[in-house]
């Protein structure tokens, strides 16, 4: 499968400019970055045999600014998605402790934990999957 670089800028308009590298000639531009890609997937079809099945890699050029503000919410996005998975386990292991450790029912664990009953029972009896080797 043929791979192609998309280069997307925004003209003065607000239109996205979308140019294959690459491939001479071949460009589009849409309203949005999905309209642009669509469009210039049309034109390359123009230009190349492979068109409708190459993968093509988006760049989007954005000032400094906007790179900025993208990270520092992926960043955020990375540290939610980690306090979740914590707070899971977190979860699972004290309804486990209040349940078979302590011998509480579910409901009574369940209104220590902020949670329904048949919640406990199901994260109780989840099992650790092991964790793969990173050998």
């Amino acid at each position: 499968m043929s791979r192609y670089r998309v280069v997307y800028t925004r003209d003065p308009d607000g239109w996205w400019i979308a140019r294959v590298r690459g491939v001479v000639g071949v460009h589009s531009n849409g309203r949005t970055i999905e309209e642009a890609s669509r469009r210039v997937r049309e034109a390359l079809s123009l230009a190349v045999d492979d068109a409708e099945s190459a993968e093509l890699v988006d760049e989007v050029r954005l000032p400094a600014e906007a790179k900025r503000v993208i990270s520092r919410q992926r960043v955020a996005r990375e540290r939610v998605e980690a306090a979740r998975r914590e707070a899971a386990l977190a979860e699972r292991l004290a309804a486990e402790k209040l349940t078979v450790g302590l011998g509480l029912s579910r409901r009574d664990a369940g209104r220590l934990l902020g949670l329904s009953h048949q919640m406990v029972q199901k994260l109780a009896s989840t099992k650790r999957k092991p964790r793969a080797s990173s050998r």
